[in-house]
This record gives C-alpha cells, structure tokens and sequence, in this order.
C-alpha cells in the first residue's frame, strides 16, 4: 500500500498555486507585522474553492489544470473593459480551424472582429494542437453589456462582455469647485411617527425627506432595507439580510396600498385593528419586530386578496416578469419558510436544492403564497419609487441613499437561492484589529470569484441593479470586500483566516455601469485596513470615500488632527456613524461605560476613559482655536460645532445623523455583542432617553439648528 504524504507546510508549490486563486498566503497586519497564513488555513480555503490540495499531488494536478484551462475553453467566461480603451481577448481554437469572431452589443447590433498582427502561441493539449489567437474588439465601444461570438467547429460560443465607465460623474449641483450638499443619515427602522405600525417605514422616510429638503438637504442615506426572515423570529441586524437584492415588507406602510381602497366596512376596520395594535410597540423601550411583522403581515395578506385592476394587474405581472427568476426563488424560500421555517439547512433535503423536482412541486401547490410574496415585492418597488420621486420633486437633487450590506445569512434566501455562487464551509469576517485583537467573524458566505466570472456577475450585477432602482445613490458597505475578503474556514477563529481577492476591475466596474445608468452616486465605506492604493483607485473611479471626524488625522505624519482644508473632496464627511453612539453619547463616553459593564474593554476602564477624554478635548480644543466653539459650551453647543466643522472642509457630502437631530445618546450598535446587548433595536429617543416621534422633532428648533450648522448659505 502506497503511503500517501500529506501537504503540512506551505510549500512553494502549495504557494504558486494558492497565488493563482488569489489567496493570501502572508499579510501584514494592523500593527504592521508581516504574517503567514497556516496551511490549514489555506487548504481550507482552497478546498471551498473546490480545489483539492491536501497532498504534493493534487497540488501538482490543481497547477497543471490551472496553467491549462483557458486552453481547453475557446474564450474566457467573462472579460470587463473600460469606456474609451482598446480591449482584447484571448481566443483558443484548434490549429488550422477557421472561425470567425464578432462583438454583439446590447442593443442587438453586431460588430465582425480582427485577430491582432502579433504572433500566434500555440499548446499541444491531449493531443491536439490549439492555438492562442488575440481578438482587437475595436474602438469605442459604448458603455453597456455585450457579448463576444466565436463560431469555430461548426459550434456558437459566447462571453459575457462587460463595458464600463472610466470614472463616476459627480451630480451636476457637486461639479463646481467648493460645491457642497448635505442630507440625513438614519436607521430607518428606529425613525418612527405616531402613523407608524411599531416601526419606521417608507412614509416616514418620505416625511422626514421632505422635512430636510426644506432646510436645503440633498439626500437621505438609510440603513440597508434588505430583505430579513419572513417568520419569526426576525433578524434584527440590517447588515445580516437573508437577501441583498430583495426589500423588508416591514418597511411597508399598510395604508399607502392602493387595494385598501377596495376593503369593504368591515375589513377596514380589521386593518385599523392590526394597526392600533402594532402601534402599542411605539411605547416600548426597544423594537418589537417580530410582533409588529404579525399584525402587517396580516392586513397586507387581507389587501393581497383584494381585486385588482386591468391595469394594477398588468403592473404587477410586468414588475414579476422583470425580476425573473430570482424573484420567483425568493418567494418560493419565503414559501418554504411558512411551512418549513427559516433554516433551510434544516428542511428535507430534497427542498435544499432550488432546481429540484420537489421544490417545483411545492411551488405549484403553493402558488398562491408565492404569489404574495411577490407581490409584497412590487408593492415596495412602488412605494419606494413614490418616496424618490417625491424626494426629487420637492428639490433634493438626489433623494435616497440606499446602503448595501458586506453578505447575506448562510441560512437565507441568497444563500439558498443562488447555489454555489456562494462559497460553503467559509464565512466573512476581518482580521485582528485594534478594536477586535481576535478578529471579527460576520457568519456570511463569501461570493465565489471563480463562479461569478461563470455566472457573467449576473447575481452581483442583479443585486446592485436593484439595490440602485429606487435610489440616488448606494453606500457600499466595506467596499474593501470588492477587492479582497477576509475568508475563516469553519471551525477555526477568526483571527486564523486569510484575505481571498477579488476581480476588483470587474466588481467596481459593474457598480459603476449601474450607477451611471441609475444617475446615481456611490458611496465607499473605506474604514479600517485598506491597502494604501484602494484608495487612490476608488478615488479615480469616482467612487466617494466616507470620512468619520473622530478617525481624520495625518496617520502618515505626527498622527495630529487633519486640517480640515486637508480632507479629501470625494467623500462623505460625517461626525459619527452607526457602530459609535451618537455625538452626544459619545461626548459623554457612553459607549466606553457600556463596553465596561459588557466586558469588551482590553485595558482598564480608568485607561479607557482617559484616552477617550484626551481625544476628544484635543478635537473640541481644535473647533475652540478655530473660533467655532466658546469656552463652557453646552453638548447641544458642542454637537453642532463638531458639525459647522464639516463644512469647511472640501468634503462634496456631508450626513448629519437623525439621532444627533434629537439629542439622543444611546449606542444603535455595539460591535463584538449580539444579545448582550440590543443592536438594531433602540428606538430614536431625545437626551432623555424618552421615544421622540417625527412629528415632534419636526418642532424641534435645536433639530432646525443643527441643519442649520450644514446647511450651504
């Protein structure tokens, strides 16, 4: 029996072929120290890959499949270009085969392709000579997606092309030197009014919108309003969706739907039932999403009955034909999930597989259930629509900001429906940092880079075109995860993780396509580790940085605060975000007596709170030497200093927080907790702690003030 010697190093071999998947097997770390990756870690990842490399071998093999795979296919899966260049591609086909070669663009057109005067490579692969010819797909080819044709063998083969802009173009109102606009920032969720079931919704998104756009505001930026659990218990997390390209009927305002008008005396009366009895969640401490889900989800399942109208009807069938399959498959796990519940690791495992007979099966039978869930779909396509066409129509020049999540949970919807475009056995996460020194691990699925070339991108080109639909602009949350991931094979922690990289070229590229399509601006969350030239790449592309006012200073001189003439322009300049408690908790040092009483602190808590202190007297030490804060201010007088500063920086956007409008202190997220603490789930309340409803803040004259403080003169 032959002994079979198994890889327990990293060898260079075992490192060559790691590097062609774009796996890292060394980093520097936040301290910066250079460090290996463990070959555990790396075969780990590899093997999620679906690549097995466990002995000297099949690392042998895995290198030769690599070195030989684009010459077994005629044309690579997928190739981006940017607007303006003169793109090439790489053709295989069997020596003294004829073929010829085309670009078919989007709009049907076709364009017949030269092979470029350069010398032609040839392989012997199992035993037929094939040879490396370079197709010139020309000049100026418009923006878009296209397609590139190889007929070869009597045989029609196609790739994906993909056409970008070069740069993102700012909106006409930010071109000008010095130009500034400025707009809110808010979890939507928590922003309630007295006609909300429970929870914010998309009416008050519009109401608040139309509050700022009268003090000059541009934009409203939201938390992500993707799609959570369609039964309890709900996930409270904004940023663990079970679905990207979906929306939450949570943010549904039950009485905005047009088929209410259709309820007869005695159902409106069912609907005004549900609706008092959500509202009685308005005067609890914290969120009650599960038990506000029940009672709309009822009234909503009373209007889906309802008539609709020749046109209505044409509308809804119209909006369920665009989205296509992948709607289909989100209401049929929603489906599933009535029956069989959320986890569908756990359902019969014929239902696990969203090809299968069984699962179409249960379709059919239940097709009326999967039809309610599309249509809760279409009726947050309209409403949010309404909302953005308001924004626009009352001056706002760009209206809604959505906010796309890092992943999805590995028991949802996309990690159901989307199949192995999503890696198994590995999750998301970040490596040691100073705030997390044993990493983070977001329990999500990474995408695949290898299936997504496979696939054209078409699910990630799906989810931003639909996170982009209703929208002005997206905030990409931990845009770095276009570049690379920090990838934690199951089982280990997660500071033992590795970076994978992504096709960043293609990743950005096709979020610039969409947006550019959209008219709409994006929005890079670029905190934390970024290698230096992420920056600089994004900022060519036109993708806008965001800038925290706590985190600018000079980390490349003495460490000191940045002048605010020395900010950078592209970006999105605010004073907290929703993993710090708001400004005025924050000047308090909230949030290092809660990470106390929680056990989160690494040093001393007297330690703790005199860094903090220091830090924030040299800033307010900074906004008094500059003539925008006097001696013995008020925290009112403090927050709004702290905010007049972000304007004399070049920052073109500057968000202003709806828990700074209020004066409320209390942290929205605790990062390293989950139910020690309740993230997400604190309503907007004032200094006092006490529920603060819309309709009240719109009175409120510090709310009017602190606008004020941003607002272009």
């Amino acid at each position: 029996m032959r002994k079979v010697l198994l890889v327990t190093a990293l060898t260079p071999r075992l490192t060559e072929l790691a590097a062609a998947y774009g796996v890292a097997t060394e980093f520097w770390d936040w301290q910066g120290r250079h460090t290996e990756v463990p070959s555990e870690t790396v075969l780990a990842v590899l093997g999620a890959l679906g690549v097995e490399a466990g002995t000297p071998e099949q690392v042998e093999a895995a290198l030769a499949e690599v070195e030989e795979r684009p010459w077994r296919g005629v044309l690579p899966p997928f190739a981006v270009a940017v607007e303006g260049e003169r793109p090439e591609v790489a053709v295989h086909v069997p020596e003294g085969d004829a073929f010829s070669a085309r670009v078919v663009l989007e709009d049907g057109t076709a364009r017949d392709l030269g092979a470029l005067a350069r010398p032609r490579e040839e392989r012997d692969v199992d035993g037929t000579t094939v040879a490396r010819v370079h197709l010139d797909l020309g000049e100026e080819l418009p923006l878009g997606w296209h397609a590139v044709e190889v007929t070869c063998g009597g045989q029609v083969h196609r790739m994906p092309l993909v056409v970008t802009p070069a740069t993102l173009a700012l909106p006409e109102g930010l071109t000008a030197d010095g130009a500034q606009s400025w707009g809110l920032m808010t979890q939507l969720y928590a922003m309630r009014s007295a006609e909300s079931w429970g929870m914010g919704d998309l009416a008050d998104l519009g109401d608040a919108g139309a509050w700022a756009a009268g003090l000059g505001a541009d934009f409203v930026l939201v938390n992500p309003l993707h799609a959570a659990e369609p039964v309890p218990p709900i996930e409270p997390s904004p940023y663990l969706p079970t679905s990207r390209r979906f929306v939450s009927p949570l943010y549904i305002r039950v009485e905005d739907v047009p088929e209410v008008g259709y309820l007869s005396a005695a159902e409106r009366q069912l609907v005004e039932w549900h609706s008092d009895d959500a509202k009685r969640y308005l005067d609890l401490e914290f969120l009650e999403r599960d038990a506000v889900w029940m009672a709309k989800e009822a009234a909503l399942r009373m209007i889906f009955r309802q008539r609709r109208s020749l046109r209505r009807d044409r509308a809804f069938h119209a909006f369920v034909e665009r989205e296509g399959q992948g709607l289909v498959d989100f209401a049929t796990w929603c489906s599933l999930c009535q029956v069989h519940g959320s986890w569908w690791g756990q359902w019969p495992v014929e239902l696990q597989d969203p090809r299968s007979a069984a699962v179409e099966s249960f379709r059919e039978k239940w097709s009326e259930e999967v039809e309610f869930h599309c249509w809760l779909q279409w009726i947050l396509d309209e409403q949010l629509a309404r909302v953005q066409r308001d924004l626009v129509d009352t001056g706002m020049s760009i209206g809604i900001v959505s906010d796309l999540a890092v992943g999805v949970h590995p028991d949802g919807a996309d990690a159901w429906g989307l199949g192995d475009a999503l890696a198994r056995g590995v999750t998301v996460g970040a490596p040691a940092d100073q705030y997390n020194q044993v990493g983070q691990d977001w329990s999500q699925p990474p995408w695949r880079p290898d299936k997504l070339a496979e696939l054209g991108y078409a699910p990630y080109r799906d989810m931003v075109r639909a996170a982009l639909r209703d929208s002005g602009g997206l905030r990409v949350d931990h845009v770095i995860g276009l570049f690379r991931l920090w990838w934690i094979p199951q089982g280990l922690k997660p500071f033992q993780g590795t970076y994978v990289r992504y096709d960043h070229d293609a990743m950005i590229g096709i979020l610039l396509l969409e947006a550019h399509r959209a008219g709409a601006v994006v929005i890079g969350e670029d905190l934390g580790t970024v290698e230096p030239w992420v920056r600089d790449y994004l900022r060519e592309r036109g993708v806008m940085g965001t800038s925290i006012l706590w985190f600018e200073r000079d980390w490349d001189g003495d460490g000191g605060l940045l002048d605010p003439e020395d900010w950078r322009e592209l970006c999105l300049a605010t004073v907290t975000t929703h993993d710090l408690p708001p400004t005025a908790g924050y000047l308090e040092g909230v949030h290092i007596d809660l990470r106390h009483r929680l056990g989160l602190l690494e040093r001393s808590l007297e330690e703790e709170l005199a860094e903090d202190e220091s830090s924030r007297q040299e800033v307010l030490a900074d906004l008094r030497r500059r003539g925008l804060l006097r001696e013995g201010a008020s925290v009112l007088e403090q927050v709004e200093a702290l905010h007049a500063f972000l304007t004399r920086t070049p920052a073109k956007l500057i968000g202003v927080s709806v828990s700074d409008l209020a004066g409320d202190k209390r942290v929205i997220n605790q990062p390293g907790t989950d139910e020690e603490y309740p993230n997400w789930r604190v309503p907007l309340a004032g200094p006092d702690g006490e529920r603060v409803l819309l309709e009240e803040l719109f009175t409120w004259r510090s709310a009017r003030r602190l606008a004020r403080a941003v607002a272009p003169d």
